[in-house]
């Protein structure tokens, strides 16, 4: 029996705002308990739902020294969907209404969940094999384990994995407050460990002394040890080349199954998706207020909006994607510039374009289901788990070749008769635009082959389970 612990800023259904709380609380699940022991640590927040804080029980508490003080550490826990979760316990770090504030005091709360949830371990009655540390906010785990705690023979022979969701987060700050942070010693804010541009950077600290680094595309994996995509620390990645291994991530295939899923007006499978999906496009349609027709390509967005998810490309082309035979739907909150971009088309084209700026779960499985193609134009893109959902529902994505898009997405070969979804390959406004074009050429004049490619994105295996294979062979 081989023991793993994740440590994580997020997991669901406890906390979520983004991917990484998918992946933390629906992998563990995947695991054949027979073989492994899979638990989690999270902090316990104040804003965690009251439902599962009723159902927390006390393990223990204790005071820790952190930087040049003292602090509270309680450690409460909880059986979820078979999973044993630990919550560190700080009001003074978790109290607030949100998981993250401003970064200066995240550094600060963070380095404290990485020491506390080592410091809990002996107490707690587990002994990992294997620490797999998830982003910046758990990255001073590996840091800890080979510096402050090395003597300590408790913690002997455990590994550690750094797995990097988003490069771009690094929890960087000056020197003074990261030492203060975090207790470290000085020898560790040098060049090749933590030092970043005359910053400190706690990712980098994490990459440095992590026995293997793991990213959530080969894409991605291999992107990343590139100056474009590396965000500073490409030279370290491709020193580091031989321990870094792209593994993608999957979705929850009960949660996103078109079969069952009770968001939409009519479910279907593979079997039945000619007759019974444009029943879900007339409902979405209907719903938002668009013109009920079959004939119209809906092309849908659900996504953040910001930079990163490539809106500006969209920004420069829209007028022309509203052309006579496109509906388009955005669902998503995100930067005032994108979000008030999409009301003024809207209004300027009441008739094609339909502005959601909120998140709602349940219109996202409409669109799914409703769409004919789902737009994921990302500037980069680690892995993405819109265009997996999208496959699985059947709603061909149109992407760009970076990161997990290029990874999981065949781009239609019409000769061949290839392909699950469509793909342009540089950050480009009309080459966005002629692929959608394209699409949108196939969806009206080759029925027969777009619904052939439907029925290959939907058979499509995206599920968790594949993801979990591919760790645990890295587990052993």
């Amino acid at each position: 029996m081989k023991n793993i612990l994740f440590l994580a800023s997020e997991c669901v259904p406890f906390i979520k705002t983004g991917g990484l709380a998918d992946v933390v609380g629906t992998l563990p699940k995947i695991f054949d308990k027979r073989e492994y022991d899979v638990r989690i640590i999270i902090p316990n927040y104040g804003c965690i739902p009251g439902k599962y804080k009723d159902k927390m029980r006390d393990i223990t508490h204790f005071q820790m020294d952190i930087g040049d003080h003292s602090q509270y550490v309680g450690v409460k826990y909880l059986e979820y969907e078979g999973v044993t979760v630990y919550f560190i316990d700080s009001e003074f770090y978790y109290g607030g209404p949100t998981p993250y504030a401003d970064i200066k005091w995240d550094i600060e709360k963070f380095s404290f969940f990485s020491k506390a949830a080592l410091s809990i371990l002996p107490v707690i009655g587990f002994r990992p094999d294997i620490l797999h540390c998830h982003d910046w906010q758990a990255s001073l785990v590996p840091v800890y384990l080979k510096t402050l705690f090395a003597g300590n023979p408790f913690y002997s022979g455990m590994r550690s994995i750094m797995t990097i969701h988003n490069l771009q987060f690094q929890g960087r700050w000056n020197y003074g407050h990261m030492k203060y942070s975090t207790g470290l010693p000085d020898y560790l804010f040098t060049a090749d460990k933590m030092e970043l541009y005359n910053d400190a950077s706690m990712l980098k600290g994490g990459l440095v002394y992590a026995d293997i680094i793991t990213t959530v595309s080969n894409t991605y994996a291999y992107e990343i040890q590139t100056p474009y995509f590396g965000e500073g620390l490409d030279g370290l990645l491709q020193a580091r080349r031989q321990s870094l291994v792209g593994i993608v991530n999957g979705i929850d295939y009960d949660i996103y199954n078109p079969e069952r899923d009770k968001n939409l007006a009519k479910q279907y499978n593979v079997e039945t998706m000619a007759k019974n999906r444009p029943k879900n496009k007339r409902a979405l349609q209907k719903e938002l207020g668009l013109p009920v027709d079959d004939k119209q390509f809906v092309l849908g967005i659900i996504s953040r909006l910001t930079d990163q998810k490539g809106l500006d490309l969209v920004d420069a082309v829209m007028n022309d994607i509203c052309q006579d035979g496109v509906q388009f739907i955005v669902l998503g909150t995100g930067n005032p510039h994108y979000e008030n971009m999409f009301r003024y088309y809207q209004e300027f084209h009441p008739a094609k374009v339909s502005a959601n700026i909120s998140f709602s779960d349940a219109l996202s499985h409409k669109m799914y289901a409703g769409c004919d193609a789902i737009l994921v134009p990302s500037r980069f893109e680690p892995c993405g788990l819109t265009q997996l959902m999208a496959l699985r529902y059947g709603a061909l994505p149109i992407v760009r070749e970076t990161g997990g898009l290029k990874d999981t997405v065949i781009p239609y070969n019409e000769f061949e008769q290839s392909g699950t979804g469509f793909s342009f390959a540089n950050y480009n406004a009309h080459e966005l635009l002629d692929t959608i074009n394209y699409a949108k050429e196939v969806f009206c004049e080759q029925k027969d082959n777009w619904r052939a490619m439907q029925i290959r994105a939907m058979q499509m295996d995206y599920s968790w389970a594949n993801s979990a294979r591919k760790y645990e062979e890295l587990y052993r």
